[in-house]
């Protein structure tokens, strides 16, 4: 298999979400990250039938372990070898890790550590998948319609995380647990074909020999070192991330707790969250480029650091749900914004190593801050911990004001 195809078509031709190739690509995206969703879903509920809560909560959490020590390697091989070969090859292997899953719930009472080996090569896996599939949509389309294709994956993530949750609910109902893994096992391998007709441009000349991982590795780090926008762009990332991942994941379910709004409340916060990061995703999506996009993503993100704050002060369900909704929208913007400027501004033989970078702290860092998140908030209250955490992502934001190239970047046209 190769991935030095037909060119796909580029800025002068459709737009994005009116190209059928790119249309392939999101189609394939959509389905593993429903996949996704369900899959997580599934494994919660197996590890709660099998342990304690505090015993499901560390099985759920081991995968962004080798997420965390591995993904930068996965960035080189990226880049390597090129990302929808990765993609496919990464996705196949999430696949049969599914599917091995299910078949040891179908044929014994897997015990947690069964399950936790499942969720940490699972983790290994994503390691490889997630920096391939963010320099994915480098290879689609032209460098004008990035922007676009950011808004098009952040609007299909946000309906992955509406439909994955009952869907995933339905599968163990109908199923079992090993049901709801096969399921989606199901939906990851529907990616599969799709992915396999997706047209990609042909990946940039090297100019320099290939050697070891890591000093392919340190290549990358120091093209991203010597960069005057990817290097505080980097940082502002990592720094909004840190701040960002655990107020609105596990903060969400420790304010309800506290507040005594119940599941409702929590969802209902939820719902706000998702409705303002997709409306963002599709605001992005039709108008295709933001003018002075350093400058927006600075302060959208600062405004969404501001309103997590504001989000632990308020007092009814209403309130609650009215402020996520402007956590969405900023957050979405900006972190949409981020991405294609990490695209745009990376060298072509360096997209991999520069998406798995702008995304470690992510997905494989902040994940594991979540019990000082929860230690902090049955100590202190979820009022301080929010306001912390806003803190962290005012200082990145901040960062991108103060830093001129950064501030002044442009997307191409």
């Amino acid at each position: 298999m190769t991935t030095t195809l037909a060119r796909p078509a580029g800025p002068d031709d459709r737009p994005a979400h009116r190209d059928p190739n790119v249309l392939r690509w999101l189609g394939a995206y959509s389905a593993s990250a429903v996949g996704d969703n369900v899959y997580y879903i599934a494994l919660s509920w197996a590890a709660v039938q099998a342990g304690t809560p505090t015993q499901a909560g560390l099985v759920t959490a081991v995968s962004a372990i080798p997420r965390a020590l591995l993904m930068l390697g996965g960035g080189v091989l990226a880049d390597r070898y090129g990302p929808r070969r990765v993609v496919l090859g990464s996705s196949a292997a999430r696949c049969l890790l599914v599917v091995t899953a299910a078949g040891l719930l179908l044929a014994t009472s897997p015990g947690l550590w069964a399950l936790g080996a499942v969720a940490f090569l699972f983790g290994v896996v994503d390691a490889v998948f997630l920096p391939a599939a963010g320099a994915l949509p480098t290879r689609i389309t032209g460098r004008g319609q990035l922007a676009r294709v950011q808004g098009m994956r952040g609007f299909a993530t946000r309906l992955a995380n509406v439909f994955g949750g009952p869907l995933g609910g339905l599968g163990v109902a109908v199923g079992g647990t090993a049901g709801a893994f096969g399921l989606a096992a199901l939906l990851i391998g529907v990616s599969l074909p799709l992915l396999w007709a997706v047209r990609v441009g042909p990946l940039p000349p090297d100019d320099k020999a290939r050697g070891a991982v890591l000093a392919e590795l340190k290549d990358g780090l120091r093209h991203i070192g010597r960069d005057r926008v990817l290097r505080p762009l980097m940082i502002a990332i990592a720094l909004v991330d840190l701040g960002f991942v655990g107020p609105m994941n596990l903060g969400l379910t420790l304010l309800a707790e506290e507040r005594g709004w119940g599941s409702s409340g929590m969802g209902w916060m939820l719902a706000g969250f998702g409705t303002g990061a997709g409306a963002a995703s599709l605001l992005l999506t039709l108008r295709g480029r933001v003018p002075r996009a350093g400058l927006v993503m600075a302060v959208a993100e600062l405004g969404g650091g501001l309103a997590i704050a504001g989000l632990a002060q308020v007092t009814s369900v209403a309130a609650a749900a009215g402020m996520a909704l402007v956590v969405g929208l900023l957050a979405g913007l900006g972190g949409a914004l981020c991405g294609a400027l990490v695209q745009a501004q990376a060298g072509p033989a360096y997209v991999g190593r520069v998406t798995a970078v702008s995304t470690l702290v992510g997905f494989g860092v902040a994940p594991l801050t979540f019990p000082l998140v929860g230690a902090a908030a049955d100590r202190w209250g979820t009022g301080p911990v929010f306001a912390s955490c806003a803190a962290l992502c005012a200082v990145g934001s901040l960062l991108a004001l103060c830093t001129r190239p950064l501030r002044r970047a442009e997307l191409p046209r």
